[in-house]
């Protein structure tokens, strides 16, 4: 069970695996404009914990993808191990070979050697490797390396084993996709939620799915959110937008299912490009995102 603690709030400020790097100025910016302090004012106290950076000396993009996120998981298995709930602001969606790396090697340190789950909402599957990805950015990689699938340097952050088991992983709000990724999934039994179920079924009742399904592993789990998940008329700061997605207003509505959810262990909202942004509607829709999840 997680701790009573301020919300800890992690910046991703990276967008160097992805092909526009504007997202890495996101989280600088929710921190310059007092992000944290906003949250507090409607009753959700959170500290900024860190804001990682590449180092750009540091050699190619992948050793400089992998350098950070080591970084990265480091903090979120040591927030794990201390029992507080966390938040990473991203910056592109390779954080979450970090963000997830971190919280399941510190739950397999507590004896939950079961995979965690996770809620990964998305436009996208992020499930290719080097050899099937069109255009060789990481951020198109990270669930595939979290499963264990793709280059050894990805698949192994923080520990060896895979950091997620398919029984336990849902995707949901999908529509842009290559081939190998969705073979890659359908072959290991993963839950892939498409826009065109969600507009059938309801929102409501597939995070209710997803989230049972998450639950089931006994390690506890967390979401992922890529705000390119979103329709851009509701999303339009995010680095790959595409057409006909999530409505805020029905995504915000469905996750307040997990208000006191004692087996949540972490929160990821990333691909934030303030350049993109309208009168910080996207800005504003993070705020409102985690006080879904997490306000009073």
């Amino acid at each position: 069970m997680m701790s009573h603690l301020p919300l800890a709030l992690i910046g991703y400020a990276s967008g160097i695996a992805a092909n526009n790097p504007g997202c890495g100025a996101g989280p600088l910016q929710l921190k310059e404009r007092n992000f944290a302090r906003a949250l507090s004012e409607q009753g959700l106290e959170s500290s900024w914990q860190a804001i990682l950076t590449p180092v750009k000396e540091s050699g190619s993009c992948l050793e400089q993808v992998v350098q950070l996120n080591q970084s990265l998981a480091q903090i979120t298995y040591r927030l794990t191990r201390q029992q507080q709930l966390f938040t990473v602001l991203g910056g592109d969606h390779s954080s979450a070979l970090g963000t997830w790396s971190g919280v399941a090697a510190a739950k397999s340190e507590e004896g939950q050697h079961n995979a965690m789950g996770l809620v990964w909402i998305d436009a996208h599957m992020d499930s290719h490797t080097a050899e099937t990805s069109p255009s060789g950015n990481i951020h198109g990689m990270p669930l595939a390396a979290l499963l264990g699938y793709g280059d050894p340097e990805l698949t192994q952050i923080q520990m060896t084993d895979p950091k997620l088991s398919p029984e336990f992983l849902s995707l949901i709000g999908v529509r842009s996709f290559e081939a190998p990724e969705a073979q890659l999934l359908q072959r290991l039994g993963v839950r892939v939620y498409d826009m065109q179920e969600v507009n059938t079924r309801g929102l409501e009742i597939i995070l209710a799915e997803a989230i049972a399904r998450a639950e089931q592993s006994p390690s506890g789990f967390g979401v992922s959110l890529d705000l390119d998940a979103l329709d851009p008329n509701d999303a339009p700061g995010v680095g790959v937008p595409e057409s006909g997605g999530l409505l805020a207003e029905a995504l915000c509505q469905a996750l307040t299912q997990l208000k006191h959810n004692k087996n949540l262990l972490g929160i990821e909202i990333v691909e934030y490009n303030p350049y993109l942004d309208n009168d910080y509607k996207t800005e504003q829709l993070i705020q409102k995102i985690l006080l879904s999840i997490l306000g009073v």
